[in-house]
């Protein structure tokens, strides 16, 4: 149980640095180009990269810290989808967009929803 808590703590402050640096370094490492974003798939009504983001950095927050934390981990894990994306309004080279700002929020959404019927599973 521990070693969720560290590897999701790990994530967590990799996830920020990467979210809040302004450029892309994943686009420097992948294309040599701070100003592209990598693209996983095509984007719906929402951003798919961000909705993928946030189900796994929340199934693994959900995962080490449901049992012990349940309230906050949750009030975390929204309120951090929120604010992530809207410092993109201050942060230089970065932009914020409302498909971003609602990919996270599904993205916690879903795995909250993923989480709730596995922990249902599980206990049957």
């Amino acid at each position: 149980m521990q070693k969720r808590k560290i590897l999701f703590n790990i994530i967590n402050a990799i996830f920020i640095i990467l979210y809040l640096y302004p450029g892309s370094i994943l686009g420097f490492v992948i294309y040599g180009d701070i100003a592209k974003q990598p693209k996983l798939t095509s984007d719906f009504v929402v951003s798919s990269n961000h909705v993928y983001a946030f189900i796994s950095l929340s199934l693994l927050g959900l995962f080490a810290y449901y049992n012990s934390n349940k309230v906050l981990i949750l009030n975390y894990l929204i309120l951090s989808s929120i604010i992530l994306e809207t410092l993109h309004l201050v942060i230089p080279n970065r932009s914020f967009q409302y498909s971003d700002l609602f990919g996270n929020i599904v993205g916690v959404l879903l795995s909250i929803l993923i989480f709730i019927l596995y922990d249902f599973w599980r206990k049957r």
